[in-house]
């Protein structure tokens, strides 16, 4: 890319969702997914309280993308022991300003945020080629299960904090309203 053609590219801004956010990020989450499933989701955690970490990303003050974490757990099979994890999901971009590295962009400051917040793992139900680049890794061979009945390769964790995924393996469960999405 020349540098003129960098000068022209449009700066991205990604910050924390403010409540006067809600109806674009609805609006991401409807383009990118084709349905409401998603921001229906997006807004029943909001509603609750729920969403650990939420950013957007802005590109000439128009929000463009959206992630989402919320809490999430793993439950150790045959115990009632479980380790609390973020969940990364659901993260969108509009479809008029994808493949531009927002969604990476949103992606990596969501994983720091998280690692600042003190969470330490974090799983995602997403697409093998893309979460791999920021350190996400199938979980069946750690251990780790999925309770939606998903392909292993799409079901995904990534340790934050060296040593997070000591021991930790079982079946990872979500918040209900996750139940809701087809």
């Amino acid at each position: 890319m020349t540098i003129e053609a960098f000068e022209r590219e449009p700066k991205i801004d990604i910050r924390q969702e403010t409540p006067d956010d809600a109806p674009a990020i609805r609006g991401v989450n409807e383009a990118a997914f084709g349905r409401p499933d998603e921001a229906d989701l997006v807004d029943a955690l909001r509603d609750r309280g729920v969403p650990l970490i939420s950013l957007v990303a802005e590109v000439e003050n128009v929000v463009v993308g959206h992630v989402l974490f919320s809490p999430a757990r793993i439950e150790a099979p045959g115990s009632t022991a479980s380790t609390a994890v973020a969940a990364l999901g659901p993260m969108a971009v509009l479809p008029s300003h994808q493949r531009r590295g927002i969604g990476s962009r949103l992606v990596r400051a969501g994983l720091e945020a998280c690692r600042d917040a003190g969470h330490g793992v974090v799983v995602v139900l997403g697409h093998p080629g893309f979460y791999p680049r920021f350190g996400f890794a199938p979980s069946r061979p750690l251990g780790i299960v999925s309770e939606f009945d998903v392909p292993d390769e799409v079901f995904m964790v990534a340790e934050l904090c060296p040593g997070a995924l000591a021991g930790c393996g079982g079946v990872a469960r979500y918040l209900p309203d996750f139940a809701n999405l087809g």
